[in-house]
């Protein structure tokens, strides 16, 4: 269960960045359908008993280290990331099966410094008259396809979510967990690594779903999952990332 919202880090970040025009989509799993998909020592974190399957498309924007300009070809892009909910050592996090996104230099960069799953594809977003419309078709070399498309339109602003509620357990996610090489220390095989990033707490919104077609979930050899899923939008948020560390 996610812990009360942290205080805000006095040390510096690695990036700032802008995230907006958030679409929370959430399944109820079977926790014996997710554990294959996680290293050793991570647990899933369950609410209520179930695990939670999420897909989150969203705008990244304002990416920039620490008091340089945005950074060229990372100034703005598009993301869609399927993700479960886990803990270690009492430090609740998110575990990313997968993050698909429509800039080349963020997934290599992604990969390569933060051992996360990042994919090439291409992606739209747009809107009209309120409505959300987000397109996306991977593209990433000897990886699986998949297609999304989804609209949606953001509905009225709901309180804050307070900790204990469905709410705040699948939004409020302060660490992210990965696994990857050691390469200062040489050490071979995979490690497992924490990050971390700071940001207000969420605001939400109530959403209506227009329209889904997807093949994300199924792409990692995934059932389709069952039923209409939990929403949520959000408005924009500034992010601080703070970095890895090994765990």
């Amino acid at each position: 269960m996610p812990d009360a919202h942290p205080a805000r880090p006095t040390r510096i970040p690695l990036l700032h960045q802008r995230w907006s025009e958030l679409l929370f989509a959430h399944w109820p799993t079977s926790p014996e359908l997710l554990r294959p998909y996680l290293p050793p020592r991570l647990e899933l974190d369950l609410f209520e008993g179930q695990a939670w399957l999420g897909v989150v498309p969203f705008s990244m924007s304002k990416v920039r280290p620490p008091g340089l300009p945005a950074v060229p070809g990372l100034r703005s892009l598009h993301e869609l990331n399927v993700r479960t909910y886990v803990h270690l050592d009492g430090v609740p996090g998110v575990w990313f099966l997968s993050l698909d996104a429509n800039s080349p230099v963020a997934v290599e960069l992604a990969r390569a410094l933060f051992h996360l799953p990042y994919l090439h594809a291409r992606m739209s977003f747009t809107e009209q008259a309120g409505k959300l419309h987000f397109e996306a078709k991977r593209t990433h070399r000897r990886m699986p396809p998949a297609t999304f498309a989804a609209s949606w339109t953001p509905g009225a602003a709901l309180p804050r979510a307070q900790p204990g509620s469905l709410e705040y357990f699948l939004t409020e996610r302060y660490h992210l967990y990965t696994s990857g090489p050691n390469l200062l220390h040489d050490i071979q095989g995979p490690q497992l690594w924490r990050g971390t990033l700071w940001h207000e707490p969420w605001p939400l919104r109530q959403a209506t779903l227009h329209h889904w077609d997807s093949t994300l979930v199924e792409s990692h050899g995934l059932p389709t999952p069952a039923g209409p899923p939990h929403l949520l939008a959000a408005d924009a948020v500034d992010v601080r990332v703070m970095g890895l560390k090994r765990v």
